[in-house]
């Protein structure tokens, strides 16, 4: 069903927002059908629309204006990523648009262009409408120069040169001149290069060809019984998230939306951190679908072939860079003018240990998963193996962890226990392939370890596990520890931890990742992943209905298209983060899953 919208809604106020994408690139739309974020060519290239983070000049967005508009709709196209807004003025009159992102096989190979389709129809009376495109270069710094012919305009943008083609003459784009919509108007903003098909027939074509893949690709997807219309919504955006060219997963599509009001935590996730990709893989996995993780598989091997011996960072650039500068851009004011704008992040240069565990879990089914075209061999297991080697290196020595902390360093439980992860999957992988030797080595060293984790992130006086080693404190990172094998779920030490988090971190329905003050004060927002491993920990240790209560609260705080950021504010169920946030959709997925009831049990 259609999602009513408030009148006028104003993306620059919320994160009611639809997401659309083909794996070359993506896009933001607010409830008015107005594109308010999309960086081109690539995820992490220039911010040529730029609405979202308040540009300190007009523009950076694409809207389809309609006159005297009184309300509006928004829904997407079932089981895809093409996005249905509608809009209506005072009289009743009204506008359809469709927006999406070319993205199907032909000539043996994935068409995914770095182009947006828009086809706007009227629905109703005579809708008078302007379209208002207006990209801008250097994050918001400056207007395009542009060139035009009867029917085209050239946009010469950062790095890149884009050309709408469309079937409404070009200087009513140009000056934004309002006309009535009489029939279908269609806009192809793609590659600079003469269409070969009028715009009506390109988008005939590649639409129904877009929703055929996006139906076939759900239609291959292992859902359970149970909340099947948000894990299809979640598991669409997780792909909108890969980079496919080179199989690199971002954690987010955008920017320096903060975690939380004034707070300065604002952060450019527009990059590959392996930890937060190895959970997209493996929510993507338990759902069948499988090509995300020999993508990803695929980015890490040529990520690391060329480093030798030398430790292996948290986060990569999507095409390899290792090195992301962290830099401020003053021309963009920032969500809701909460600055700074940051450009780059410098959690590159941190040590987080936990990513050898990372890789190795994403990387562990295509050892066992004979669907594979090309299931994983010795070849395979020995790259891999380098993962090990390092995890044995580092795992007791002090790290960021998992929370990026810029002013302290630990030996994290986390990340000790992701290390022993990675030599316990070795030892597996290892007797799959028959390996005898390797399997003996990767055991002992993973019992030597898992002994040595034990003893040091125990705290006897506390009762329960703690953040780091001989340390007092709890986080939410710990409610994995029987996730990963670590422990079992029904371990009276992991129960006893469970219970002690949920009374710590716990504001209601919601979870704080930790409360102690780090280097920019104490977090104020839920952190959405850390409430879903919350939930995952209920159900494991046996309280499965006060489990599926919290899920079904965290289900109804998603936007009105189905979509999570990454921190929710407990008092007011307000959305903050760069959005959509991966880790929060791989939440919903896993907790899904874990307290679906089985289609065998339901019908």
């Amino acid at each position: 069903m259609p999602i009513p919208q408030e009148e006028n809604t104003d993306a620059l106020s919320s994160l009611e927002l639809g997401v659309i994408g083909n794996g070359s690139v993506a896009a933001l739309i607010d409830g008015s059908g107005r594109i308010v974020w999309c960086c081109l060519p690539r995820f992490d290239g220039d911010a040529s629309f730029c609405a979202l983070l308040s540009p300190r000049r007009e523009g950076g967005d694409w809207t389809i204006e309609l006159e005297d508009l009184e309300r509006s709709e928004q829904h997407y196209m079932p089981n895809t990523a093409v996005l249905v807004t509608r809009l209506y003025d005072r009289s009743g009159a009204g506008v359809e648009i469709v927006d999406y992102m070319p993205r199907f096989r032909s000539r043996g190979r994935f068409y995914h262009p770095v182009l947006l389709a828009r086809r706007v129809r009227p629905i109703g009376g005579s809708p008078r409408i302007r379209v208002l495109l207006r990209p801008l270069c250097r994050y918001g710094a400056e207007a395009p120069q542009t060139t035009s012919g009867s029917n085209h305009i050239r946009f010469l943008l950062d790095g890149v040169v884009q050309r709408l083609t469309c079937d409404v003459a070009s200087i009513m784009v140009e000056r934004g001149l309002p006309f009535f919509l009489e029939k279908p108007a269609h806009f192809v903003f793609g590659p600079d290069e003469t269409l070969t098909h009028s715009p009506a027939d390109f988008i005939h074509h590649t639409l129904e060809r877009t929703l055929g893949y996006w139906r076939e690709w759900v239609r291959n997807l292992s859902v359970p019984y149970e909340w099947q219309e948000p894990i299809i919504r979640a598991a669409i955006t997780l792909k909108l998230c890969q980079y496919e060219a080179t199989g690199a997963i971002v954690a987010a599509l955008t920017t320096s939306i903060p975690e939380s009001p004034h707070s300065e935590r604002n952060w450019d996730y527009r990059y590959c951190w392996l930890r937060d990709a190895a959970f997209t893989v493996r929510a993507l996995n338990r759902l069948g679908a499988t090509r995300s993780m020999e993508e990803y598989i695929r980015y890490v091997f040529n990520l690391v072939a060329s480093d030798g011996d030398n430790e292996i960072g948290p986060v990569f650039g999507i095409t390899f860079e290792h090195e992301l500068p962290e830099t401020q851009v003053d021309s963009l004011a920032g969500y809701r003018g909460m600055g700074p704008v940051r450009v780059g992040n410098d959690a590159w240069r941190q040590r987080q240990n936990d990513v050898y565990g990372s890789v190795v879990l994403a990387a562990a089914q295509v050892f066992f998963d004979r669907r594979l075209e090309h299931p994983g061999d010795e070849l395979t297991f020995r790259r891999l193996e380098r993962m090990g080697e390092m995890a044995l290196r580092v795992a007791e020595t002090p790290d960021a962890g998992l929370w990026e902390y810029r002013g302290r360093a630990a030996v994290h439980t986390y990340s000790a226990a992701m290390c022993w992860a990675a030599c316990d999957r070795l030892a597996h992988i290892a007797t799959e392939l028959g390996l005898d030797e390797r399997a003996r080595y990767w055991h002992d060293e993973a019992v030597a370890l898992h002994a040595r984790i034990e003893a040091r992130a125990w705290n006897n006086r506390l009762g329960t596990f703690v953040d780091a080693y001989d340390g007092e404190h709890l986080d939410a990172s710990l409610l994995l520890l029987a996730d990963i094998g670590f422990i079992p779920a029904m371990d009276p030490r992991f129960i006893a931890t469970v219970d002690a988090i949920g009374q710590a971190l716990g504001r209601g329905d919601y979870l704080f990742r930790y409360i102690a003050p780090d280097d920019f004060g104490a977090p104020e927002t839920s952190f959405n992943i850390c409430t879903f491993w919350y939930i995952e920990a209920l159900a494991a240790t046996g309280r499965k209905e006060r489990a599926r209560a919290m899920f079904e609260h965290m289900l109804s705080q998603r936007n009105p298209l189905g979509l999570l950021s990454e921190d929710i504010a407990p008092a007011n169920g307000e959305h903050w983060g760069n959005f959509p946030q991966t880790y929060s959709m791989v939440g919903l997925i896993q907790a899904a899953m874990r307290l679906s009831r089985r289609w065998e049990d339901a019908l």
